[in-house]
């Protein structure tokens, strides 16, 4: 089973792009957008549909901004939008589809770039966030995987120049503790179990100064999967040559069941 997250920058542009063309050749089993940027109306999913997916969004109520859906061949067993809390529900950053023996789960990070009061939403909603996680954990959510533009870095190796953005948000000191926590909550980063310490791979560049011709890029969408899917995680990566918008998709493979 191949499972994508993908931070389109907005669906419609991505659409008029080649999405679709893009969609058919790669055929993931399970696709999870962000920054779909539907607004208050759920966006016309009909080409989408037409491939052989279900589709669910979860767009936030301003329009132009933010929102996540998911595409899936398999029909999921169970569906929860939102994440029960309205400051975050109203900004469309959560979609959980359940399945027979794992859970996706689409997420859609604050950036925290826009202003200081950004930033503290955003380190709220992570501490926010771990708590909501652990709580799926605990009721028996069948095991997690985590698929998403999660706007932060966990390491040194997940930028290009990380000794200029020690205290930039994607990269503060609380946000990278943050990070090893949640993984020590029992996650793994498919990308590093796959490839280890390889550097220069990235998911986001800025539009500014040919960045991403020069691969001045931030590794930004990540696939975590439960601990005990690890054994079933047969291939994970990013496509970096993949262009619609200014992030790239990230993919894991995941083995079926023994």
């Amino acid at each position: 089973m191949k499972i994508i997250s993908y931070n389109v920058n907005g669906l419609r542009s991505a659409l008029s792009k080649g999405l679709l063309d893009w969609l058919r050749a790669e055929a993931p089993d399970v696709l999870c957008l962000q920054e779909i940027k539907a607004g208050r109306e759920p966006l016309d999913m009909g080409g989408l549909e037409a491939l052989g997916y279900h589709v669910y969004q979860h767009p936030a109520q301003k329009p132009g901004y933010s929102g996540v859906a998911t595409l899936t061949r398999q029909r999921p067993r169970h569906v929860e939008t939102g994440c029960g809390t309205e400051c975050y529900d109203l900004e469309g950053r959560v979609l959980r589809l359940d399945f027979d023996d794992f859970s996706v789960l689409n997420v859609y990070m604050p950036s925290g770039t826009s202003s200081p009061e950004r930033q503290a939403f955003k380190v709220e909603w992570l501490h926010f966030f771990r708590r909501y996680v652990q709580a799926l954990q605990a009721a028996g959510t069948p095991p997690l995987v985590i698929g998403g533009d999660f706007n932060c870095c966990q390491r040194e190796l997940d930028l290009h120049n990380p000794k200029a953005n020690q205290n930039s948000p994607g990269f503060t000191p609380e946000e990278r503790q943050w990070f090893r926590e949640f993984l020590a909550d029992g996650f793994t980063d498919s990308f590093r179990h796959i490839h280890g310490d390889a550097p220069g791979h990235y998911s986001w560049w800025t539009y500014r100064a040919g960045a991403r011709a020069r691969n001045v890029g931030w590794r930004l969408d990540h696939l975590l999967v439960d601990n005990t899917l690890q054994p079933r995680v047969a291939g994970a990566g990013l496509l970096a040559d993949v262009v619609h918008s200014d992030h790239c998709p990230a993919y894991v493979q995941l083995a079926p069941a023994s």
